[in-house]
């Protein structure tokens, strides 16, 4: 045995055993100088780290005592400047010595309900009003997070453990919550490495109520952090957090999720909504097709629920009584669903995702011809009342036309039918920004080299109303290339198409200011 070693062990135990005695009060900061300058020398050397936690005489009663103490300190509050002390020189040193030594983990493991009471005293309401306790907290949080990393079992059993405790006992809830930018950056360390490479850790996180909970906080949490400013603590753990839902996607758990964060009585949900702009940026960044056939279904539904919502939405705006037909008028506006706007916010993202989706799936067919045609599954997908994708894209698109006036030089285009402008309640932008623009480009993409989709949308009546989007919409930018690519996929080796379109005769002419206006014997064959 190491002479020096077996000294070190032996100064350890002591130090640790005068703090604890009755009388042990003014040993603390002997204690505090102690442990931070072995914990300086375990940050630098492996082989200590190894030989401290392997020799006698033991070192692990002894902490266990020392969590203990501070998970029953007196008088225990976030403010008491002497337990601040303590804490962080405790973690220090138990984040130290743990770190890459497995048998240390496992020996370590054991101070974790103590652990785990300290950072619910730093995780309260009356703990985050004071800054000091913030460095505490950060380093309790390092230490955890040091004592299963890499280390399959502990890791599984501390995720199996907080993920079934009472809501009100779940760390990982109560730290989302800090205003510390550098403690949230540790706790999602922990979590990604919890949940990297686990299936069954990724599924409990999304299919179990705890799970579900501690999803929709950290959402919140990574809403509130999107406005970091770049390289910024808030910053790295907006990434980390970015990354940890990148994990449950590479994984195939985006329909669990999305179902999981569903709110009854609610077409879409707000979680949902920000959930649905991490996939859509994920989808953005991602080469990898295969991974995603699973998204094809859970994608289609939401789109099919949040058109049909729209469609009944806007007709109830536009045509409250149902007496009369649509007539491109909406001078009986008078029931505007306040869910609309974040409704058809939420539309826009799910068909950005089809249509980034299709686009990797046309690809890979290039280079691939026995490659699934991800495609096919969005043509081929249903409502529930039996309307397909192509009917609902055009049906939507006919009723945003009357609802949502093209914006030009920033005002509504003026309505040639009736003479007036449309209401700028209606005209806002809130919500449905791009919504034209992502439905005609998710046309033009599906009905590719497909005679049977551009078919469908003939038959619907689309060829026209895809015709009218190739103008220029501040709402909708490029609104008019995507429209005009659409029509040239529509066009694509479809005679009746062709015909279509050389029946229609122009019926008005757009003037310099951006107002139509009819010409005089028009007639559509």
């Amino acid at each position: 045995m190491d002479s020096d070693q077996y000294l070190l062990n032996v100064r350890f135990c002591e130090i640790c055993a005068g703090c604890l005695s009755k009388s042990g009060k003014d040993s603390v900061p002997y204690l505090t100088r102690a442990l931070d300058t072995i914990a300086s020398d375990l940050a630098k050397d492996g082989d200590l780290r190894i030989r401290m936690g392997s020799e006698n005489p033991s070192i692990w009663p002894s902490l266990q005592r020392l969590w203990n103490f501070l998970a029953d300190y007196p008088s225990a509050d976030a403010d008491v400047a002497e337990l601040r002390v303590l804490v962080i020189s405790v973690a220090r040193f138990t984040r130290n010595i743990v770190a890459g030594v497995a048998a240390n983990q496992q020996n370590a493991f054991a101070v974790e309900p103590a652990l785990r009471r300290v950072l619910h005293l730093y995780s309260s309401w009356s703990a985050f009003q004071v800054t000091e306790s913030f460095p505490a907290t950060r380093m309790a949080v390092q230490a955890l997070s040091n004592i299963v990393t890499t280390n399959e079992d502990l890791t599984s059993r501390l995720w199996n453990s907080y993920l079934t405790l009472p809501e009100e006992q779940v760390i990982l809830i109560r730290l989302l919550g800090s205003p510390d930018h550098k403690t949230i950056l540790s706790l999602l360390i922990l979590m990604v490495n919890c949940i990297h490479d686990s299936t069954e850790r990724r599924s409990l996180l999304t299919k179990s109520r705890g799970g579900a909970r501690i999803c929709t906080t950290l959402l919140d949490r990574v809403v509130l952090l999107y406005d970091a400013e770049e390289s910024t603590d808030g910053a790295k753990a907006f990434d980390y957090g970015y990354h940890l839902f990148a994990h449950l996607f590479d994984g195939g758990f985006a329909p669990d999720l999305y179902n999981s964060l569903s709110v009854e009585g609610e077409v879409i949900a707000q979680h949902q909504t920000t959930l649905l702009k991490l996939l859509d940026s994920y989808l953005q960044s991602s080469q990898i097709c295969p991974i995603h056939c699973d998204m094809c279904p859970m994608l289609s539904e939401i789109f099919f629920s949040l058109s049909s919502y729209s469609q009944l939405a806007i007709t109830r705006a536009i045509n409250p009584t149902n007496l009369e037909p649509l007539d491109g008028s909406i001078e009986h506006l008078q029931e505007l669903d306040l869910l609309l706007p974040k409704t058809c916010e939420a539309l826009v993202l799910a068909t950005q995702c089809i249509v980034k989706i299709s686009l990797l799936s046309e690809d890979q067919r290039t280079v691939d011809s026995s490659a699934v045609d991800l495609r096919a599954i969005f043509r081929d997908a249903s409502s529930t009342d039996s309307q397909g994708i192509a009917e609902s894209i055009i049906e939507l698109l006919r009723l945003l036309d009357t609802f949502l006036p093209r914006i030009y030089f920033g005002k509504p285009v003026v309505d040639p039918t009736t003479d007036r402008n449309i209401p700028s309640s209606v005209a806002g932008p809130n919500g449905f920004s791009y919504l034209k623009r992502d439905l005609v480009r998710l046309v033009g993409v599906l009905c590719h080299r497909d005679k049977t989709f551009q078919d469908r949308i003939r038959i619907r009546g689309g060829i026209p109303i895809i015709m009218n989007m190739c103008v220029v919409d501040e709402r909708n930018p490029y609104l008019r290339e995507h429209a005009i690519l659409a029509l040239r996929n529509l066009l694509d080796g479809n005679m009746e198409n062709q015909d279509e379109v050389n029946s229609i005769q122009p019926s008005g002419y757009w003037d310099e200011t951006g107002v139509l206006h009819e010409k005089v014997g028009a007639t559509l064959r």
